[in-house]
Parts: C-alpha cells; structure tokens; sequence
C-alpha cells in the first residue's frame, strides 16, 4: 500500500508540474509585484488548506511580506491575495474573490478542480492553479477511493511558487 501511495502521490506532482508551470511562474509574478513595492501579499485560507497559511508564516523559511487575511485588513492597489481551497465552490472563499475582484486586487486561487470546471472561481481569478484532484488517489479494499491530498499537493504548489518568488525578490540582478 505504501509503494501505491508513493506512486500516486509522485504522479500527482507531476501532472501539476507539467500542466500548471506557467500559471505557478505567473503567480509568483503577481505576488512579486507586491514583494518589491510596500505591499503585502495576503494568504487567505479556507479549511484544512490552513495548514499552508500556517506553514508560510512559521515555517523556518517564511514568505517574505506574508500576511494572514482577515476580514478587517486594510488592502490597497499595492497588494495582492493568493485564496486556497479545496473547493472553487467554497462560499466563503468565492465571497472573498468576488470582493476582490470588485475592487481591482488581482489574486491567484489554488484549488482542485481544473480551470474549466471552477466556474465563477476561475472567471474572477487572475491566476488560477489547479491542483487536479477529483477523487481519492488509491483504491482500498472494497473499492473505494481513498487519500485525498488537498493539503499535499496545495503546499506542493506553495513551494513552488516560493521559490520563484524568492528569486525574483533576493537573486534578480535586473
């Protein structure tokens, strides 16, 4: 079962390695752009997906000018947002998007279902990352889908688009 997982999850990651690399390069950007002015990137969580606002505040590398998102924050034009959730369809989050969107502050969404499927989420997003999770990743004994890694893949995503960012803010010489 292991080995199983361990192929499972493998391929996960690289399906989103190939398929989302440009929209993670363009998220990085988008949160650079507030990373080189005064700006604040917000990270606004929903549900598990807290795991990943709470690892890129207190991580032993956090993100740089990361702030947790609150209801009361005083965002301006110089900030930028990254919403996760497991669902485009969470009420909250697309209460959120919708929010920013009104009043022009660009945000990335991360989320599983893949950009077409997303519906208003992927309409209002200015980057959407997919994490392409429909279903449980292993069979278990009576057929089942089980292991559904939201939080796995979506702090896979994360990663990544810190380690771009981080280069566009400390390693560019231009």
């Amino acid at each position: 079962m292991l080995k199983m997982l361990t192929t499972q999850l493998s391929g996960l990651l690289q399906r989103i390695a190939s398929d989302q690399e440009e929209t993670i390069e363009e998220a990085a950007r988008l949160f650079a752009q507030a990373g080189v002015t005064d700006g604040v990137v917000y990270f606004a969580c929903f549900g598990e997906m807290k795991a990943l606002e709470y690892n890129a505040a207190h991580a032993e590398e956090p993100f740089a000018k990361m702030t947790p998102w609150t209801d009361d924050a005083a965002i301006t034009d110089m900030d930028r947002v990254l919403i996760v959730t497991r669902h485009a369809d969470d009420a909250d989050a697309l209460a959120l998007a919708q929010k920013l969107y009104e009043q022009f502050i660009p945000f990335a969404v991360i989320t599983s279902e893949k950009e077409a499927d997303a519906g208003a989420m992927a309409d209002l997003a200015y980057v959407y990352v997919s994490l392409k999770i429909k279903q449980g990743i292993i069979p278990n004994d009576v057929g089942e889908r089980i292991v559904v890694p939201h939080v796995l893949a979506a702090l896979y995503v994360y990663e990544a688009i810190k380690v771009l960012y981080d280069d566009m803010l400390f390693n560019d010489e231009a």
